[in-house]
């Protein structure tokens, strides 16, 4: 593509302390836990609400909190207070009352253990009342441009919006973009895609449809056992007529707590970059046409969705795999399977590899890939640039391999790392050191203090 020098004068916003990017489950996990620990912080959200795929990509429920055989709660802390400030307003239901293989599951077994429905406007208002009490600034309808980097260090963003162009300078830089935007704008190195051929998963956009018989739905998936899925038979007996054009091989729906509505997680794009804008273009297009299709073929074909309504898409096509920015630990599938314990842990999860295959409508869950450990850790040195002072990383675009972001990426761990992340960068401007120097065994004292879990060794006393 040609190029053009192009330069201006930018306004610089007052400093923050802390500077958190993204309003996603990481986001709001770090932006709240840095501000309960004293410092200055601000958060910058692109849409003009909070929440990210929890809210904007209609993403849910969330996935398993629990152990892999849902004994025990592992992500708590500031994840836990939002579900259960969600299920005072009639909102989510806390996923100690949720079974695998149940509709709130998609009826889905193996990493479906106590999963967490929410409604996602309560979500968005509850993510607001609890950044706004913790004394978040929000900046809304703002987005990463760029990196100010100085000596090796990020000192700053610009950021688009509405008003022009602005630099917010600030101590420590949490990103929670999604697709690591400022450490790969501040040159840290990042990886991208599976080895074998530089592929990425699948991207994904949610809808929601009211007016199913819910009854008729459950009836017939009681009555079809041998479906993976559920209407896997009747998904792949269309595909060999030849009658729809159908993007995955069953249909992958979550009942909400709302009587008739379910969450539909069907559509797939294939081969499309989540930091190319063309790409992302191309793949709201395709996917918004895909659930024209699915629609159509749920009216002819469905026991229960015959009668369905459309009653809303995401506003943004959900992303699960893009830049992973390479920390000062990679961590790995051979980790997860293990359990391998890290003396930096920061985070605990038992939500396995659920890796949708990056080009066929295979998956999740490939039989190829081992169960991982019914608990396995996640270490400070991942959330850590190996190359670039001033930043944390959290959410998927941590440090760690193709498969093993594929179990992290998921909403609960990502809480879990967000929270540590905030309260990292708060002990570090609290300390004047760089994020990668924070006392580690100090920040685990702190979490564990604020109610997370980090396993047996730090056992604290459960919310529930």
């Amino acid at each position: 593509m040609p190029s053009t020098h192009y330069s201006c004068d930018v306004p610089i916003a007052p400093p923050t302390d802390v500077l958190v990017v993204g309003s996603g489950p990481s986001g709001l996990g770090a932006a709240i836990a840095a501000a309960r620990n004293g410092v200055s912080v601000r958060m910058i959200e692109r849409f003009g609400f909070l929440g990210g795929n929890l809210t904007a990509g209609l993403v849910g429920p969330c996935m398993t909190s629990f152990s892999l055989d849902g004994k025990t709660q592992l992500v708590r802390g500031i994840f836990d207070e939002f579900v259960c400030r969600m299920e005072i307003q009639g909102g989510a239901l806390h996923p100690s009352k949720t079974k695998s293989g149940s509709q709130y599951s998609g009826f889905m077994v193996f990493g479906h253990e106590a999963v967490t429905p929410f409604d996602p406007e309560v979500a968005k208002v509850v993510a607001m009342q609890m950044c706004r009490e913790a004394g978040v600034d929000l900046v809304l309808h703002s987005f990463v441009v760029d990196t100010r980097v100085e000596n090796g260090a990020a000192t700053g963003v610009i950021t688009a919006s509405k008003s022009g162009l602005s630099l917010i300078p600030a101590s420590v830089i949490i990103d929670c973009s999604g697709d690591g935007d400022v450490a790969a704008r501040g040159d840290a190195k990042f990886e991208y895609g599976r080895p074998q051929d530089g592929e990425v998963q699948p991207m994904t956009l949610f809808f929601r449809v009211t007016g199913v018989d819910d009854a008729a739905v459950e009836r017939y998936r009681r009555e079809h056992p041998e479906d993976y899925f559920p209407y896997q038979g009747i998904v792949e007996q269309a595909q060999r007529d030849g009658n729809y054009d159908l993007p995955r091989r069953g249909v992958q729906l979550f009942k909400t707590l709302d009587p008739g509505v379910w969450r539909i997680n069907t559509t797939r794009v294939l081969g499309v970059d989540g930091t190319n804008v063309n790409d992302l273009t191309r793949a709201e297009l395709a996917a918004r046409d895909q659930v024209l299709e699915l629609m159509r073929f749920f009216h002819a074909e469905l026991p229960g969705l015959q009668n369905c309504t459309l009653l809303d898409t995401a506003a943004t096509i959900g992303v699960r795999e893009s830049r992973r920015i390479v920390g000062e630990h990679v961590l790995t599938l051979d980790e997860l399977v293990e359990g391998h314990h890290f003396p930096d842990v920061i985070a605990v999860a038992g939500y396995p590899v659920d890796i949708h295959n990056p080009v066929s409508t295979a998956g999740p869950f490939d039989d190829e890939i081992p169960a991982t450990a019914n608990i396995y850790e996640i270490p400070y040195r991942s959330l850590v640039p190996e190359s670039l002072d001033g930043v944390l990383m959290s959410g998927r675009c941590v440090s760690a391999t193709h498969e093993a972001l594929a179990a992290v990426r998921v909403m609960p761990p990502s809480f879990a790392m967000g929270e540590a992340a905030g309260t990292a960068a708060a002990q570090a401007v609290a300390s004047s050191v760089q994020p990668r120097a924070v006392d580690v065994t100090k920040l685990q004292d702190q979490l564990v203090a604020q109610g997370a879990y980090l396993g047996p060794a730090f056992e604290t006393e459960a919310v529930h």
